[in-house]
């Protein structure tokens, strides 16, 4: 205990001296850097890839202001069959070497997954190493009877494979040169599906694997039996595994008594690596065992052996999804030793209890330290020996831990960077949270999967995205994704099944950059300094687990959803969510690493003011401990509603309720002034007692942000010389006004980071001594706010108020359509004062043209007086690029489609011109009505997210789909502005 103490109080120090204030400075954009720019996954079709062609993808990546790719091989095209170069082999590690060369002499980063497709397999994964799964079966005998019945399994046979894999399709799909890309032979009927029988063991063995595009395979064979345990009504138990010989015979007569027993066979799950490159088909591996995941990372050493990889950043692992199959993996070869080990009681003394038979607590309990176990194993012989193996390699690991069987938070912090994806902000903060409490400095997100369905995703659209995990917490992007195309290919090139295709082929690459940009400057801010949250908030691993559901393991997607229902710690984040206090989550592992000095909870770089443990059922006994030591040191914590009930597990189950008794003892509450709430002393700090966690946290003087009141969202940050918010009008109307900000400072620099506008904001003290700032923020804008204490250098934030007369642009715009296709349709003249969608103007062509156009008009520089213009262009769809005398204004993404003109930018005659770029959609729906065939791919062959966008042969279709509204749709109008505000 006083070692404990000890390392808290040094590990303090050590910190404070770290954050020792630096004087103000010049109001500036920090410097954009190679990871402060959003990155890509890049796709290998087949791995189909040449030197030139990297050579010229990744200059063109440069161009559009990525920072860096992540390497991952997929299923091959139709027509390139001869292109497929083999994972791992000579010629694809020559492949990775000429990119990690390209991409260092360009500037950019690469990371690369450590497989093909997802999860880790493929060949070279045998029997030995695959998954696995267990299954039970009982028989029951009483004194002096045999057992007639052999003790044997046998797996129930499983195919899966992909709806819509170029097996099925019958006719269609041609190469370059126009000749069929399959076999004739080798390809089925929608009507006639593959069976089990059809193919060969082990599946290996089978051809065209690419072309099968098998997802599950479990062969009917007969499953190893793990354990055959007896069972009396009198309790004895006696373990007959031995007793049973290889024709599954026991050898064993039943004494007195009743006698249940209980036989555990292990099978092979059969889960296939998905979307697997050629070279990369095969078995999942098993997450469980050690030398499953040696023998799959041997020949990653094999092959790189002898080669420079030193300019590899990281290498990657998508999220777990072995068990999104028939059944789970729910077994591993030597699971009871390592239950044994890990738990201390041997777990074939309780079998009845696993499979939820007899007392029910005692059976919560057992399935509580079953799943326990796995969470271990997952962290232990798959994560932290990945990472290790990587280090050894000299790069990093990036992680997605969401998905599985394990508390998620101890696997995020055992990766460098972990990784996040979704839509939920408090499913980002998992990764976030065990970034800052690890000391992590990136927190990373799988970005814009599936925004909506093919072709239909505005840079609007992926901005909104990339906002979301920002206010999660996370700071550095990766685009879902860019897929490699050579230049012979037709239109649309080459794509991923479940992307929004930030490829070059792409209409919206032209405005890309814009986007690229704004992401730098935000993740520039983001990417400094430390986490500024207030709240550790204790995640209830152990009752998640003991809430027993139709399935032996508990998955963890990362959200509050399945699982959490109705428990105090969801309420408690979304409620913190809601109301404007900053918090990570902490896991009881964790939380061994947070110390505390001079009252403040440090963990990472992070400080914290406060833990906050909603009411929970189950509390391991060292975790309460380490509370206790942490109060004893100094630290408040709130515990909202009822103290910890009872202790998780079975192991040791009287004593550690012991020990929980006595920890709690240590804490005398007593009343407090404030209703609800009671207060016990211990050492230098207190423990809250609280019903309602709204007044737990008010007693014990945590911030609460009201930035939500005003409609917005934010993430904060700390720096020497104050904090850094980033923040998002989500609401519906504009901000327009004095903002409280939760800090003591008295100045703040105010940037827009879409706009590239800055400077000093207008700041005043609010009533209650606190910083207001002024702001002004249109919906679905951001800004970012940094506060400081002294008084920042520059030029004032350029604020403006709109005055209620418009001056509408009536002259006629010229529309000349420059880059897309099918065709380009012929320069039209439209009326100023009728705009509408370019698919209006009864011109087919329109109707299909997928690329950009410029509207050009020339107007007088108005008769009234302003101080500035704001030129608004009313709905665009769905990106302009605004230039003014052959200068350019801006590029607008939206939601926002105004900019400002500054004083002086007027001529008395003007040309204003606006480029205009619209989705591949409309082109994509015309080559579907015309059946030109694009969907060349194997595997899932382009998959519709939404089921009316699927044809009969369960393909995505977007021949029904009417032409999308397109082009510059007004009205076109400019606002004067008086400089100021209210």
């Amino acid at each position: 205990m006083i070692l404990r103490r000890f390392f808290i109080l040094c590990a303090a120090g050590l910190f404070l001296a770290a954050c020792t204030a630096a004087p103000s400075a010049d109001v500036a954009w920090p410097a954009v850097t190679q990871t402060s720019k959003p990155w890509t996954r890049w796709w290998w079709h087949g791995s189909s890839v040449t030197p030139a062609g990297i050579t010229a993808a990744l200059e063109a990546y440069r161009d559009a202001g990525l920072g860096g790719v992540e390497i991952t091989p997929i299923y091959g095209v139709a027509g390139y069959e001869d292109a497929f170069v083999p994972y791992l082999s000579d010629e694809w590690v020559d492949l990775l070497i000429h990119t990690l060369r390209e991409a260092d002499r360009l500037g950019l980063g690469v990371d690369m997954a450590t497989g093909t497709g997802w999860p880790f397999g493929g060949p070279h994964v045998d029997d030995a190493s695959a998954s696995r799964y267990a299954t039970h079966a009982t028989y029951r005998l009483r004194e002096g009877q045999r057992l007639a019945t052999p003790v044997v399994a046998r797996q129930t046979p499983i195919l899966r494979a992909v709806g819509n894999q170029i097996y099925e399709l019958t006719s269609g799909i041609y190469g370059p040169t126009g000749q069929p890309a399959v076999d004739e032979s080798r390809q089925r009927s929608p009507s006639d599906h593959l069976t089990i029988s059809d193919l060969a063991e082990p599946v290996t063995a089978n051809e065209n694997l690419q072309a099968l595009a098998l997802d599950q395979v479990r062969y009917d064979r007969p499953m190893p039996l793990a354990a055959l345990v007896a069972y009396s009504d009198a309790g004895d138990r006696i373990d007959l595994t031995g007793s049973v010989d290889a024709a599954g015979r026991l050898d064993w007569t039943a004494p007195a008594g009743e006698w249940t027993l209980y036989a555990v066979f292990q099978g092979w799950h059969g889960k296939m690596v998905e979307r697997a490159a050629p070279g990369g088909e095969g078995m999942v591996i098993d997450h469980f065992s050690e030398s499953a995941i040696d023998r799959y990372l041997a020949p990653f050493d094999e092959a790189f052996a002898g080669r420079d990889l030193g300019s590899l950043r990281a290498f990657f692992n998508d999220s777990y999804e072995v068990d999104d199959a028939s059944g789970q993996a729910d077994w591993t070869p030597d699971f009871f030793d390592a239950f044994r080990e890990h738990r201390g009681y041997d777990l074939r003394d309780h079998l009845p209890a696993l499979f939820g038979e007899g007392d029910e607590d005692e059976a919560i309990r057992v399935l509580t330290d079953y799943r326990e176990t796995f969470s271990d194993l997952l962290l232990e012989r798959f994560t932290a020996r990945w990472s290790g193996w990587a280090h050894g390699h000299g790069a990093i690991v990036r992680n997605q831990a969401h998905g599985s069987p394990a508390n998620i938070l101890d696997l995020y912090a055992a990766s460098d960077i972990p990784e996040t994806e979704g839509t939920d902000i408090l499913r980002a903060k998992m990764a976030s949270s065990a970034a800052n409490v690890s000391g992590k400095p990136l927190s990373s997100s799988e970005s814009a999967t599936w925004l909506n369905e093919h072709f239909l995703s505005s840079l609007g659209d992926v901005r909104k995205a990339l906002e979301l995990f920002w206010l999660a917490g996370v700071n550095h992007v990766l685009y879902h994704g860019t897929a490699y195309s050579p230049a012979e290919a037709a239109w649309p090139g080459w794509l991923f099944y479940a992307a929004v295709h930030m490829t070059p082929v792409n209409p919206l690459w032209t405005d890309f950059p814009a986007l690229n940009a704004y992401a730098s400057r935000v993740q520039s801010f983001l990417q400094m300094g430390t986490p500024d949250n207030d709240v550790l908030l204790y995640y209830p691993f152990h009752d998640r687990i003991a809430r027993r559901g139709r399935e032996m393991l508990a998955h963890f997607d990362g959200g509050l959803g399945v699982g959490f229902e109705g428990m105090p710690f969801k309420e408690a984040a979304e409620w913190m969510q809601a109301e404007g206090v900053a918090f990570d989550f902490v896991s009881d592992r964790l939380l061994e690493r947070v110390s505390v000095a001079d009252h403040v909870l440090l963990a990472g770089n992070a400080r914290y003011q406060t833990l906050v443990v909603p009411a929970v059922q189950f509390m391991p006994p060292a975790t309460l401990e380490h509370i206790a030591l942490l109060v004893e040191s100094g630290a408040t914590v709130v515990v909202a509603g009822a103290l910890p009930a009872d202790v998780p597990g079975w192991g040791e189950l009287e004593g550690r309720r012991a020990e929980r008794a006595r920890i709690l003892a240590q804490f005398d509450f007593t009343p407090t002034p404030a209703a609800g709430v009671s207060e016990a002393a211990l050492g230098a700090g207190r423990l809250v007692l609280a019903d309602r966690l709204e007044d737990g946290l008010t007693y014990a003087g945590i911030r609460r942000e009201t930035l939500p009141e005003h409609g917005l969202a934010f993430v904060r940050r700390k720096q020497a010389s104050g904090t850094t918010y980033f923040v998002v009008n989500t609401g519906t109307a504009a901000v327009d006004g004095w903002v409280p900000f939760g800090v003591a400072d008295r100045y703040a620099a105010l940037f827009d980071p879409l706009l590239a506008t800055l400077g000093v904001a207008d700041t005043r003290e609010a009533a209650d001594g606190g910083l207001e700032v002024y702001l002004q923020i249109p919906p679905g804008s951001s800004r970012i706010v940094q506060t400081s204490a002294g008084a920042p250098r520059g030029a004032g934030y350029p604020y403006y108020q709109r005055d209620d007369v418009m001056v509408a642009l009536g002259s006629a715009w010229q529309v000349a359509f420059t880059a897309g296709g099918p065709e380009r349709p012929e320069p039209v003249r439209v009326d100023a004062l009728t705009l509408s969608s370019w698919t209006e103007w009864d011109m087919p062509a329109l109707e299909r043209f997928s690329g950009t156009a410029v509207y050009s008009q020339t107007f007088p520089r108005p008769s009234r007086q302003a101080d500035a213009w704001l030129l608004d262009l009313g709905d665009v769809r769905v990106a302009a690029r605004v230039r003014l005398n052959g200068e350019e204004l801006a590029v607008l993404i939206g939601p926002e489609w105004q900019v400002m003109i500054p004083p002086g930018k007027l001529k008395d005659e003007n040309l204003l011109e606006v480029e205009v770029t619209n989705l591949m959609a409309n082109r994509i729906a015309d080559m579907d009505r015309r059946g030109e065939v694009w969907k060349t791919f194997y595997n899932v062959n382009i998959a519709a997210r939404l089921r009316e966008n699927r044809n009969e042969r369960g393909l995505f279709d977007a021949s029904a789909w009417a032409p999308l509204r397109s082009g510059l749709l007004g009205p076109v109008t400019l606002v004067p502005l008086t400089n100021g505000h209210q």
